[in-house]
């Protein structure tokens, strides 16, 4: 039922011009984002939490309207569509939440559940038809048809992830928001929910908008690394560059603090200090200045642009340089 999947293709499935949000006139969640994403690929946007990247998440799929700039989505406009027009594009836009436990409706089965969407647009008729295709989907995910009527609180966290997980592949989107779909999960069920995103995603060629401040995860899962800090993109870079030399020092930062997996591999650590601004107060000049260790005069007087570095590498600092550094990615273990 969930068909063949798409070949990757180059075009763009999804596009941020400038975008933000701003509460009260004061308070800039989301600051100017820009990326876009192409058919097939996972961008992770990552960052300490407050950050923006919910937010910019919540704008996406249209849950949360934009103060300026805007979205498109293969192709069309969606910033400024009502929420009527936007279920057509939901068919092709879909989300995977944080917690597994408060996303699924208690009332309802796993296979009403998983076929939900599919009910809703039209594209399942019939208590015997729904019940085929519910066992179709929850074989995909490891679960069985003889879970189809049970209800929410008789799966352990990660089936009900993969509940989630599958209810939004039904559709066969092009795009997949998943806002940190495994950190409320367990270390030993992680990459089990890892591996099936993954799978799903070769099999139809879906993208994915990976929310996560997991770096093993990220490592493992990225096509590319986007890096915010207080509402704003630091810096965006294919997977192996970034991790292997991030440019910007806020990058550089949270890379330090990932956990050698051996010894001999331990880094020097980069403490900043104090904790990031209220998004109500942002500094003059870069919003990073107060805490970098880099900073110069430039730095608190005049807001970096993002750079092109090659190879599809932007920062946006006065002093973007690589350091050398490397992030392994998590134990074969523990993504087996």
């Amino acid at each position: 039922m969930l068909g063949k999947g798409r070949s990757r293709m180059s075009e763009t499935i999804l596009k941020l011009d400038n975008v933000a949000k701003i509460y009260g006139h004061t308070i800039r969640a989301v600051d100017g984002v820009s990326f876009d994403i192409k058919a097939g690929e996972t961008l992770a946007l990552v960052g300490e939490s407050g950050c923006g990247k919910s937010t910019v998440a919540r704008m996406v799929l249209g849950l949360t309207g934009l103060t300026k700039g805007g979205i498109e989505f293969d192709g069309v406009d969606i910033s400024g569509l009502s929420q009527k027009a936007l279920r057509s594009v939901r068919r092709e836009l879909q989300f995977v939440f944080q917690d597994p436990y408060s996303s699924l409706d208690p009332r309802m089965t796993a296979g009403d559940i998983v076929t939900e969407p599919m009910v809703v647009h039209g594209m399942i008729r019939g208590p015997k038809q729904r019940s085929s295709v519910a066992g179709q989907l929850l074989e995909a995910v490891g679960l069985s048809a003889r879970h189809i009527g049970q209800r929410p609180r008789q799966f352990s966290g990660g089936q009900r992830q993969r509940l989630g997980i599958i209810r939004a592949f039904a559709l066969s989107p092009k795009l997949i928001v998943a806002d940190e779909p495994v950190s409320a999960l367990d270390v030993s069920i992680r990459s089990q929910v890892i591996n099936i995103l993954q799978d799903l995603q070769q099999e139809k060629g879906t993208a994915y908008l990976f929310i996560s401040h997991d770096m093993p995860t990220v490592r493992h899962i990225a096509d590319r690394v986007a890096v915010m800090y207080l509402g704003k993109i630091m810096e965006i870079a294919p997977k192996e560059q970034f991790f292997s030399a991030p440019h910007h020092p806020y990058s550089q930062a949270l890379l330090s603090a990932v956990p050698a997996s051996h010894p001999r591999r331990r880094r020097q650590r980069i403490l900043l200090p104090g904790d990031p601004p209220s998004p109500a107060a942002i500094p003059t000049g870069c919003r990073f200045h107060p805490r970098c260790p880099m900073a110069q005069d430039i730095c608190r007087v005049e807001e970096p642009p993002a750079r092109a570095l090659g190879d599809g590498h932007i920062a946006a600092c006065h002093f973007a340089a690589p350091w050398p550094i490397q992030i392994p990615a998590a134990p074969h273990a523990e993504f087996a």
